[in-house]
């Protein structure tokens, strides 16, 4: 029996993080900790794993020839075709690329027995990093954020999904926009959740919480024949603070887990920004902090929000049009962007306000040990040794973000907030208490204005050196693509009738974009 046999995650499931299997953190992994693993544990195959375009988990799958070879593969990678990888933003000229292993992400795959996935790092001829790579994009933006200012950017996400199956059990239905918590049996998906938690908590060790969200549609109606007729769940899956570059990783490996999952059990699931009218969409908020030496620099030693969580807000604020061009990134997601959906539309701040684009939420500030005045026998104390979990929460960004990109975009503006004297005039500037009376800024209503709005900030994504003119090329074209700058006009001259039809064609074209 293997020594790494006995690690479990609860109820059963094995560990797959190789991090937790080593019992050392992640960064001190090296190559004789991955090749003590593929021996005691017999595996037979590496899966190179990278995020393609399309933000989904791809694969090269190498079979382990003996453990000289699997050294090999795991010191030198391999090498595929680029232009195919990455089309239209390499040319066929220039497409030989080599991928190679990054020790730290390395875990065991539930889905391929015997097998160790690990994701990669593209390499040009040279050996260096290939700057146009989303990935290396946010590799670069998370080392150059800790190289100006000192500290360090995390990120958590917040998946949110709808899960889509045939309706056979009538007892208990849901209730439209009433599905927030609920559980079984008003829940009928509760055990497919369960399942995509432990298997994302065993991969990652960075899962937060589920929960079933809003969203519950009784019987959707479709061109598509996949979704047409089925019935139509929606949760979240939110993840734990990493390093912003991880978190792309943790939010791919999640996606990847929920649809194997679902596919398990017979549904189909979409992150798709919005699946009807009337309903709540689907968001990909992230939660942000900024931290030195493991503490939290978010507030004062008063609790009080810290002149850095401020200047991260009007970073994020002077750029937020912008970064639409990389969180949002279909004509449906403007559809999800609407007024009183819980959904920004405008460009502000505020505390704890949902329908704000940047929020601060409760943080943990000034209120102890709280489990003491819920539990009075309690004698133990509890301190937290990040001192707060303080976070502001961008709330634009959907399922259709480019993950890196938006990840990578974010870190520049808060590279411009903690390094600019504009930043804390900025972030006065777009702060609200409540949303009457007030002229705030639009933030973009479709891929054709976010478009226009990276082509007016390109300027700043270029000279924080970090992101390839031919990148933002690429981002401009592909929104462009989209062909909605008229649309909400041409929508207007439609009947009600038509355009519902016309609202679900967009919304249900692109269930599988990201």
């Amino acid at each position: 029996m293997s020594e790494f046999d006995d690690s479990f995650v609860g109820n059963g499931v094995p560990s797959m993080n190789v991090a937790t299997l080593l019992s050392k953190g992640s960064e001190a992994i090296q190559r004789s900790d991955l090749l003590q693993i593929i021996s005691d544990l017999g595996l037979v195959q590496i899966n190179l794993n990278y995020i393609g375009l399309d933000g989904k988990i791809k694969e090269l799958k190498v079979p382990i020839n003996d453990l000289d070879h699997a050294e090999l593969v795991l010191a030198l990678g391999e090498r595929l075709d680029g232009s195919s990888v990455f089309k239209g933003i390499v040319e066929t000229g220039q497409s030989d690329l080599y991928i190679v292993p990054i020790y730290k992400s390395a875990f065991i795959s539930p889905f391929d027995e015997d097998t160790l996935g690990v994701f990669c790092r593209f390499l040009n001829k040279k050996g260096e990093l290939a700057t146009y790579v989303p990935e290396n994009i946010l590799y670069s933006a998370h080392n150059d954020f800790k190289k100006r200012t000192g500290s360090t950017l995390n990120a958590m996400g917040e998946l949110e999904f709808y899960l889509i199956y045939d309706k056979e059990d009538i007892l208990f239905t849901g209730l439209e926009q009433r599905g927030y918590h609920q559980t079984a049996p008003f829940s009928k998906c509760s055990a497919i959740v369960n399942e995509m938690l432990r298997i994302m908590a065993a991969l990652t060790g960075a899962v937060k919480y589920a929960h079933s969200e809003v969203g519950f549609i009784d019987v959707i109606k479709s061109d598509d024949p996949e979704i047409n007729g089925k019935s139509c769940e929606q949760f979240e899956i939110e993840l734990l603070p990493s390093a912003i570059d991880e978190m792309a990783y943790h939010i791919a490996l999640g996606k990847w887990v929920i649809r194997n999952i679902a596919h398990k059990w017979g549904c189909s699931v979409t992150f798709s920004p919005k699946l009807e009218e009337g309903m709540a969409g689907s968001g990909l908020h992230f939660h942000l902090e900024v931290c030195k030496d493991g503490k939290n620099l978010m507030v004062t030693d008063k609790g009080e929000l810290s002149e850095v969580s401020k200047r991260l807000i009007g970073g994020l604020c002077k750029y937020s049009s912008s970064l639409t061009a990389f969180g949002n990134t279909v004509s449906s997601a403007y559809l999800r962007l609407v007024a009183n959906q819980e959904a920004p539309t405008r460009i502000c701040w505020s505390c704890q306000n949902r329908h704000a684009l940047i929020r601060v939420p409760l943080g943990w500030n000034n209120v102890g040990n709280m489990a003491k005045l819920v539990n009075p026998a309690e004698e133990s104390q509890y301190t937290d040794p990040k001192g707060s979990r303080q976070t502001v929460e961008l709330r634009s960004p959907d399922g259709s973000a480019h993950v890196s990109m938006i990840l990578a975009g974010i870190t520049a503006a808060a590279i411009w907030g903690l390094t600019s004297d504009e930043s804390l005039e900025v972030a006065d500037k777009y702060y609200v208490e409540k949303f009457a009376g007030q002229e705030l800024e639009n933030i973009p209503a479709s891929c054709f204005e976010s478009a226009v709005a990276i082509e007016k900030d390109r300027d700043f994504y270029e000279s924080v050196g970090f992101f390839p003119v031919n990148v933002i090329d690429w981002v401009i074209k592909e929104l462009k693509n989209e062909k909605d700058g008229k649309l909400n006009e041409e929508f207007m001259t439609l009947s009600a009738d038509k355009r519902l039809k016309e609202t679900r064609k967009l919304m249900h074209k692109d269930l599988h974009k990201q």
